[in-house]
């Protein structure tokens, strides 16, 4: 009798175990819906993506692949590429998972999901309601809709301003690394000039007063760009956009976690 019931507890046992490997592998996620983490850290401090040269991946850059019913091909290399249209935002629910490549998705590193990019790609998003930019490194696929050509991590869309509005009409261009070398020759030929917006107010007074104090302070010259009644104060220009990266991120330490970088 003892023996029989062993064995019977036994099976059951097996049972269950089946059927909970088959449940954990008929859904890759827990969540049925994305969403925002419930006690996110502050990333506001979180760096762009560092471009530089990385050999595309053996993962996730297979030419030709379908979703969803619709085929991809992805391209040999992103040198050049520049689009429009509507980014998004991923989070919670893929958090912890694999990326298309093979690496871990982290919603608060700069990382992002194009369709046909190959993995990695480091670009530059732009959003054009508030010129707010980020460089992200794209690791995986997406967005799979028609209508958006780019899946944002929640850091990167935190800081373009645009997780409650869970979409933003973008500018995206690929800043594309050949060789090791060529990521000194770029930063020489650089010909765009960087502005640090600080901040916007209708008292120009007050604003007078800051920019006379930032100069002091950073050593660099301050701008004022007058719109209706707001004047905005921008710090600049700065030649090189790694110098203005690392000023602003002094600025944000400093009390200005509201500044943001411009290209000009």
């Amino acid at each position: 009798m003892h023996n029989k019931l062993s064995k019977a507890i036994t099976i059951a046992s097996l049972v269950l175990l089946v059927s909970a490997c088959s449940s954990s592998n008929n859904s890759r996620y827990q969540m049925v819906n994305d969403k925002a983490p419930t006690s996110a850290p502050d990333v506001t401090k979180v760096e762009d993506a560092h471009p530089k040269y990385e050999a595309y991946s053996r993962g996730g850059n297979k030419k030709n692949y379908t979703v969803l019913g619709k085929s991809y091909q992805v391209m040999d290399t992103g040198k050049g590429y520049r689009n429009s249209g509507t980014a998004s935002w991923y989070g919670s629910k893929f958090h912890g998972h694999l990326t298309s490549n093979g690496e871990t998705y982290d919603m608060y590193s700069m990382s992002a999901a194009h369709k046909t990019l190959p993995l990695p790609s480091y670009v530059k998003v732009t959003n054009q309601a508030n010129n707010k930019q980020v460089i992200v490194r794209v690791n995986d696929r997406g967005p799979f809709h028609e209508d958006r050509i780019i899946d944002l991590s929640y850091a990167a869309a935190h800081r373009l301003d645009m997780l409650k509005t869970g979409t933003a009409k973008v500018d995206i261009e690929v800043i594309y690394i050949e060789n090791p070398e060529s990521i000194a020759l770029a930063e020489l030929k650089e010909t765009k000039l960087h502005y640090i917006q600080i901040l916007a107010s209708s008292d120009k007074t007050k604003v007078d007063k800051l920019a006379k104090q930032l100069e002091d302070k950073y050593q660099v010259k301050t701008r004022l760009q007058q719109s209706n009644n707001l004047y905005k104060l921008q710090l600049g220009p700065i030649g090189r956009q790694q110098l203005a990266t690392q000023l602003n991120l002094e600025l944000k330490s400093d009390g200005y976690p509201q500044s943001y970088l411009i290209s000009e």
